[in-house]
């Protein structure tokens, strides 16, 4: 007899923990303590990813950088001289054809 008391405190024991564990048993301030818990381990993972990144960065060497970077400048120069080099030709094909017939006129005219 000795032993069924000793079993019934242990389950009036474990029943306040499965209480807990059902999101409806928990009253709004309890719940709202757990959505800050979230919000702050979002947050903290989100540093930790920034944070790797950022020790990423630091360990790239900086010559690496500004070569790439060098790069990226050459390439940008390039195709922005092949626009304005394109656009000029657009231009000079509509003079030609089209628009030099009337802007000679024009002068012409002055």
């Amino acid at each position: 007899m000795a032993a069924t008391p000793s079993t019934s405190t242990s389950t009036s024991a474990s029943a306040p923990p499965t209480s807990t564990s059902n999101p409806d048993s928990l009253s709004p301030l309890e719940q709202d303590i757990l959505d800050e818990y979230t919000h702050l381990l979002s947050n903290m993972n989100k540093r930790q990813q920034l944070s790797n990144s950022l020790s990423s960065l630091a360990n790239t060497p900086t010559a690496e950088i500004l070569d790439g970077l060098r790069m990226l400048e050459r390439k940008t120069s390039l195709v922005f001289t092949l626009l304005k080099a394109s656009v000029y030709s657009i231009v000079l094909q509509q003079e030609v054809y089209g628009g030099g017939g009337g802007a000679g006129s024009g002068e012409g005219v002055e």
